[in-house]
């Protein structure tokens, strides 16, 4: 198995908090791996889908919920004046649908707002939201979400 998100959400048992923000029968919510940007957060599928075109009834009826819930855990817990919802999915290997939820801080600068975000992934490791940081955050957001 080659995709990435397939491969870690059939460990989800053993996944760190980081990695299991929240999940349900269809959706998994994980802290992004690779960003300096403290709360990235990645809304995806439990099943293999490439295409948004491709979810059931059942995952797209989820799909809404899951955004708003996740931008209003966003803002309790970072203060985020409002939250990026960017859907792709055609990285190597990152072909799995997945959905960005980016907390936009009040105090972004213009040149990293909108598409300027993206500055904050793929940095190097020494720059980017520590292990213990978002085990940190995903607890705190699990408890904003409240019960699944």
């Amino acid at each position: 198995m080659d995709c990435f998100s397939c491969v870690r959400t059939a460990r989800i048992g053993t996944l760190p908090p980081r990695e299991v923000v929240g999940v349900d029968g269809h959706w998994r919510v994980a802290h992004a791996f690779d960003t300096s940007l403290p709360g990235w957060l990645v809304l995806v599928p439990r099943r293999h889908v490439t295409s948004v075109a491709e979810l059931t009834d059942a995952e797209a009826a989820g799909l809404g919920p899951w955004l708003v819930g996740l931008s209003r855990a966003l803002r309790a817990v970072t203060g985020c004046a409002k939250t990026y919802v960017v859907q792709l999915a055609e990285k190597e290997g990152f072909a799995h649908v997945h959905f960005h939820v980016v907390p936009r801080m009040p105090d972004l600068p213009p040149e990293r707002r909108g598409p300027g975000v993206f500055g904050f992934l793929g940095l190097p490791e020494d720059r980017r939201v520590s292990d213990e940081r978002q085990d940190a955050l995903a607890l705190a957001l699990r408890a904003a979400l409240g019960p699944a």
